[in-house]
């Protein structure tokens, strides 16, 4: 009998789309500016807060103050702009990196531009404009608890639109450093802003920062799955593992769709006719014959995380908002979403290295390599091997649960009585982000492992494409040799084999 399983293109499409709002923020790419549609939506927004102004009722930050200081009146737009963007430049610590820095803006301005938050088309275009001339914040990354939206960073942002602060600028070498704000934004001839309070609370009063460096992570932690995935075929073919552990009837009889999709990739990966040898076991080790069940597991969270992005991205998330002509004062601007699918980014991706963790394991141990040399050194007694480099991918994994530990279990009522609920969102994602250059570095050691174990088994025969590429980066031992450049090598070039495969799916390895 046979049993199909009919997959849902759904998380396919969410990955998808998140992967096109990257590439959307690019340095080179371009916002286009409102159309008539865009410009109808922001005028009637704008209209319906017309509208309930003149009729003396209070409006969050136009009428009244900020937080715990909305029970007092406010007269100017323009002082309580300058007031709300001022009070909140406190944010510290060293910058997002610019890539999630233009992504902020980018989310901000495409949620502005929906026509529930009474932005003016006109100051739209501006700050579009300047996007798209390459004007990018320096963003510090700590200091907001990611509750009134990312008000810190996003503050940062604003004022360095307005000339304080710091901004980067690329060279002729692609390269960025930090400047003056308004140095840069006089170099690229624009005066700087000044923002009224309806555009000040609209753009400040978002999830975009940490909505930004969750979908980086994501994007990361995708590539990161379909590299330890490349690797681990790569283990099975060189071992000669039972070749049963990854047929595609054991994914089909469970119906969970990462592990259908991951035996996908594992199948393709895997030299045609892999013949089991009869001197590995039956059964492998867990780290090799459960690979489709972990990563599949894996890849199962970080879809659930993505399609909770893909939403974001495309909600609206400030607050007071306009909504079929009426103003409603209301929560969106609260992080939970952005904060949840952070951190189940970062625990799924912790498993994925440390599955990698314990695949180098398996190749550095007599008891489960074959009764290769132990640390497949060459040497044995007089070499060492990679007991350096496996001592560092322990120490990786270790650090990097420390980083991914859910930062929601760390929130702390803040702002006197009103922001008594907070999910510390950005916390979260600057933290996964730090584990996902140790979960990298991890996957750098296994790759660096493989090398060696080509080597030791004398299949260089085999080292064709990406392996060849490989080898020529970590060349067999003859000598213990410092190994850390091998490492980040290794890591670069699976970080690209793995995006290249992500965005070609039937693309052997």
């Amino acid at each position: 009998m046979t049993i199909t399983v009919e997959m849902s293109s759904s998380s396919t499409s969410d990955a998808g789309r998140l992967a096109d709002i990257v590439r959307g923020a690019a340095w080179d790419a371009k916002l286009e500016p409102c159309d008539a549609a865009d410009v109808a939506r922001m005028r009637a927004s704008a209209d319906t807060v017309d509208a309930r102004l003149a009729t003396g009722a209070p409006i969050y930050g136009l009428t009244q103050g900020f937080g715990p200081l909305v029970l007092f009146r406010a007269d100017s737009e323009l002082e309580q702009g300058a007031s709300l963007i001022a009070h909140l430049g406190t944010g510290q610590g060293r910058p997002l990196d610019a890539d999630v820095s233009r992504l902020v803006l980018w989310l901000r301005l495409n949620s502005m531009r929906k026509g529930f938050s009474a932005v003016s088309p006109d100051f739209w275009n501006r700050l579009a404009e300047l996007w798209n001339q390459g004007f990018t914040p320096v963003i510090p990354r700590d200091g907001t608890v990611s509750a009134s939206g990312d008000l810190q960073p996003l503050a940062h942002a604003a004022l360095s639109l307005t000339g304080e602060g710091e901004a980067w600028m690329r060279d002729e070498q692609s390269r960025w450093a930090v400047r003056p704000a308004a140095e840069v934004l006089a170099r690229l001839g624009a005066e700087p802003l000044v923002w009224p309070v309806r555009e000040a609370l609209a753009f400040v009063n978002g999830t975009g920062v940490g909505l930004a460096q969750a979908i980086v992570n994501h994007q990361s932690a995708l590539r990161l799955t379909r590299a330890v995935a490349v690797l681990a075929a790569r283990i099975a073919a060189l071992l000669g593992s039972n070749p049963e552990h990854f047929d595609d009837g054991v994914a089909i009889a469970r119906g969970q769709t990462g592990q259908l999709t991951v035996t996908g990739w594992l199948r393709r990966d895997l030299p045609a006719g892999l013949v089991h040898d009869p001197r590995r076991p039956l059964q492998e080790p867990y780290s090799v014959r459960c690979t489709p069940q972990v990563l599949g597991a894996v890849l199962d969270q970080l879809d659930a995380a993505g399609a909770i992005l893909a939403r974001e991205a495309d909600g609206v998330t400030d607050n007071p908002i306009t909504y079929d002509g009426r103003v409603l004062h209301a929560g969106n601007f609260h992080a939970m979403p952005v904060g949840f699918a952070a951190e189940q980014t970062g625990l799924a991706m912790h498993m994925a290295a440390y599955l990698a963790e314990r695949q180098l394991a398996l190749l550095v141990s007599p008891v489960t390599n074959g009764d290769l040399p132990p640390m497949l050194t060459p040497r044995a007694g007089r070499g060492c091997g990679l007991a350096g480099v496996q001592i560092s991918a322990t120490s990786f994994v270790a650090r990097l649960r420390q980083l991914v530990a859910p930062a929601s279990l760390t929130t702390l009522p803040t702002n006197g009585w009103n922001q008594d609920h907070v999910p510390m969102a950005l916390n979260g994602a600057n933290g996964v982000a730090d584990a996902l250059e140790l979960g990298w570095l991890t996957v750098g050691s296994l790759a660096v492992g493989v090398a060696q174990l080509t080597a030791m088994l004398e299949r260089r025969d085999t080292a064709t494409g990406v392996w060849g590429e490989l080898e020529a980066i970590s060349p067999p031992l003859a000598a213990d040799r410092p190994m850390a450049a091998e490492v980040r090598a290794a890591r670069d070039l699976l970080q690209r084999h793995a995006a290249e495969l992500l965005e070609t799916p039937g693309s052997p390895a």
